[in-house]
């Protein structure tokens, strides 16, 4: 019996922590990589109809001068207040699953990663076969993402408490991949795992038949 899909690796990490740098290093190595957030974008494209339902909801506050999603103010308003970041998952999250099985049907390979900054919040986990954590020290965290934001303390703080604490995402890890120095110290850490998640992948195929 053929295995139902390539092995699918979900990639997380709090904000600021690495994701996309190690994203990109995996897809370097012809990894198929689906992105959570490129696919959010595109449900929300100009001319949508998901984006005319955030605006209706959420008002001109949250639209761009070229008539794009403003996804800091949403998610400036999302951060501040659970039950309204409920009401706005609730409203973009269908299509975003939608969106997500078909990329992952198409995309083939040994294995796929699939970034996914909100895994730990959302609860699905048990929806891939491994998970594979980005994790640097919490003082560092912060300091990348004010560096990278340009946002206050109080911004980054406030982001910080919107997301899962960092033991909750690593109690949910099959591997970690430590971010706490320099960016050129992630691609052996990414090698390394591609070779792992190749194994795992070639164990898991069916053997040939007789």
């Amino acid at each position: 019996m053929n295995a139902p899909h390539p092995l699918r690796i979900a990639l997380t990490g709090g904000i600021a922590s690495g994701k996309s740098t190690v994203a990109a290093l995996f897809a370097k190595l012809g990894v198929p990589v689906i992105d959570l957030d490129e696919i959010a974008r595109e449900v929300v494209a100009p001319g949508s109809a998901l984006l005319a339902q955030v605006l209706a909801r959420f008002g001109p506050a949250v639209r761009s001068g070229d008539g794009s999603l403003n996804r800091r103010a949403l998610r400036d308003i999302a951060f501040g207040d659970a039950a309204v970041r409920r009401e706005l998952e609730a409203l973009l999250h269908p299509a975003i699953r939608e969106r997500t099985a078909e990329r992952l049907s198409a995309a083939g390979g040994a294995y796929q990663i699939i970034v996914i900054p909100l895994l730990a919040e959302s609860g699905t986990a048990r929806d891939y076969d491994r998970v594979l954590v980005v994790d640097c020290d919490a003082v560092l965290q912060r300091m990348r993402l004010a560096l990278r934001d340009g946002a206050s303390a109080a911004q980054v703080e406030a982001a910080l408490a919107a997301q899962a604490s960092r033991a909750g995402r690593l109690a949910l890890a099959d591997e970690v991949i430590r971010n706490d120095g320099a960016a050129a110290a992630l691609a052996p850490q990414v090698l390394e795992l591609h070779r792992h998640y190749l194994r795992l992948a070639a164990d898991r195929a069916p053997a040939p038949s007789a």
